[in-house]
């Protein structure tokens, strides 16, 4: 009796964390911005569904994006095993072959497209299907390795998740989801950037071309600068197409004056004044850009609570 019950409970083990060990192939960190975004796209809409189906309809967003997050760790395995951030994934570690972490993302891909075109519409369907060939073909295997613009070009997979909300109520692409979708494809390259900035040995190392690799952290600030402003411009779509108000103008004036005064202290800043303090001001714009884009999103929710 004794030996069956630690049979089972040697089983049960090996069963969790072979559970957990999926889990983090979905990048659980990443599909919570997924979730999030794509859940205001569906609060902000109107004729939204009931909270039973507008639930299940964000677990499929949220499991197409990790399906894309699956694929990217199979593709990516050896330049994962090169970079500090990254070593410790499943594939790099042996946890999973690079063909059942295929195999699982391609499954979890068919899963989630389908089960979203039945919950919702083709629409919503169509265009979770296209992130995640988006991120996997154009992003993963495509760009990432061969330009600097890499993520310029890659974040717009990134963006589409609220736009995906949006269409799953409303059966369209229209304005109000554009915005949102802009609003998240112009954040990304100050985001990645900065985090690049004091993560360019892992890049380095690994033979990505970020823009820090490529040409050097002075034109990487000045980069971040002239995005972040144009980022500020961009935030103020979501007004104009009508699914932002006062919450969101006063969360928005007061988040892109920080953003950009944070950008401009990045571009004036030396070099040798960043490695004396291990890049504490490239961090610190790093968490912003976290905040920037969360309280953007809440702000929606908050306008759309008024409405």
């Amino acid at each position: 009796m004794s030996e069956a019950l630690v049979a089972f409970a040697n089983v049960s083990r090996r069963a969790r964390t072979t559970a957990r060990t999926y889990v983090i192939l979905l990048k659980p960190r990443v599909m919570s911005l997924v979730v999030f975004t794509a859940a205001v796209g569906l609060i902000v809409a109107p004729n939204r569904p009931s909270a039973l189906v507008a639930l299940a309809i964000i677990a499929m967003i949220a499991l197409g994006g990790g399906a894309a997050g699956a694929l990217n760790m199979w593709w990516d395995a050896d330049i994962d095993a090169k970079m500090r951030r990254t070593r410790g994934r499943p594939v790099p570690r042996g946890r999973v072959t690079p063909r059942a972490a295929m195999v699982f993302g391609l499954a979890m891909s068919a899963l989630s497209v389908g089960a979203l075109w039945w919950l919702s519409n083709a629409v919503a369907a169509g265009l979770l299907a296209f992130t995640i060939f988006f991120y996997v073909v154009i992003y993963t295997i495509w760009l990432k390795r061969r330009t600097p613009q890499n993520i310029v070009i890659g974040g717009a997979s990134g963006a589409l998740p609220p736009m995906i909300g949006w269409a799953a109520a409303t059966g369209e692409i229209s304005l109000p989801g554009i915005s949102m979708f802009a609003l998240i494809f112009m954040w990304t390259p100050p985001h990645f950037w900065s985090l690049s900035l004091f993560m360019n040995d892992d890049y380095e190392r690994a033979g990505v071309p970020m823009l820090t690799v490529t040409h050097g952290r002075v034109s990487t600030r000045r980069h971040i600068l002239v995005y972040t402003i144009l980022l500020a411009l961009t935030a103020t779509l979501p007004v104009f197409a009508g699914i932002a108000g006062p919450v969101y103008i006063a969360t928005a004036a007061v988040l892109n004056a920080m953003l950009c005064l944070g950008a401009w202290r990045l571009w004036k800043r030396s070099e040798s004044a960043a490695t004396t303090d291990h890049y504490a001001a490239e961090r610190a714009f790093f968490k912003l850009t976290l905040w920037y884009l969360f309280l953007h999103f809440a702000a929606l929710i908050g306008d759309a609570a008024l409405a």
